[in-house]
């Protein structure tokens, strides 16, 4: 299959703002890497250094952000949420982006279908403590609710040892099951984009 330029835009959710060293922007980065190389282009959003009001509206009013970085996810092929594990749970901010694309439930296009349909999305999660499964299940259950497909094996993640301090970004070399699972979640990702634009989700039938 010839690949077709791509759109990829990943979210690093981690709490800490910039400049502050991320260890959700050096996977993200390692991710954006792995999509240049297919030809695959795009950007990564510290999702924290923007002002996004709570709600599940497109729009929530003046001094909110969402809906230019909504209009950048619309833009995009591949969508990546990026987040750590705090207390076991995804991070606050990851959990806004969720609730934002809400408003998406009832978005279609044209011919009625919701407007994240021929979208892509996957996974990253990073954390010292357990948890990386469950948010990745939480994640993908709401991506896919609001319309984004999920390739196989569409999730990376990272666990550190538990109880310890030691941050991804902090580690010698990157793991090779992580360097691997990268890299497929990329291929995958740009394989499946271009399935769904070559082949769109049919119209639903009227009931």
């Amino acid at each position: 299959m010839q690949i077709t330029e791509q759109n990829v835009l990943l979210l690093n959710c981690t709490l800490k703002r910039s400049p502050e060293a991320s260890s959700c922007q050096l996977l993200a980065v390692q991710l954006l890497d792995g999509f240049s190389a297919l030809g695959a282009s795009g950007d990564i959003v510290r999702v924290v250094d923007l002002d996004l009001a709570p709600g599940v509206k497109a729009d929530m009013g003046d001094g909110n952000e969402w809906p230019s970085l909504r209009t950048r996810i619309m833009a995009s092929d591949i969508l990546v949420i990026c987040t750590p594990t705090w207390l076991g749970h995804m991070s606050s901010v990851a959990q806004r982006v969720l609730e934002r694309l809400d408003a998406e439930l009832s978005s279609t296009d044209d011919e009625g279908r919701p407007l994240l349909f021929g979208h892509v999305a996957a996974t990253a999660v990073l954390g010292n403590e357990d948890g990386a499964h469950k948010i990745t299940a939480d994640l993908h259950q709401a991506l896919n609710d609001v319309g984004f497909t999920i390739p196989a094996q569409g999730g990376t993640y990272w666990n550190g040892a538990a109880m310890e301090k030691v941050d991804y970004k902090d580690l010698d070399e990157t793991p090779a099951p992580v360097a691997e699972t990268n890299a497929t979640l990329v291929a995958n990702a740009v394989h499946l984009a271009q399935v769904l634009r070559e082949h769109p989700y049919p119209v639903t039938p009227s009931a």
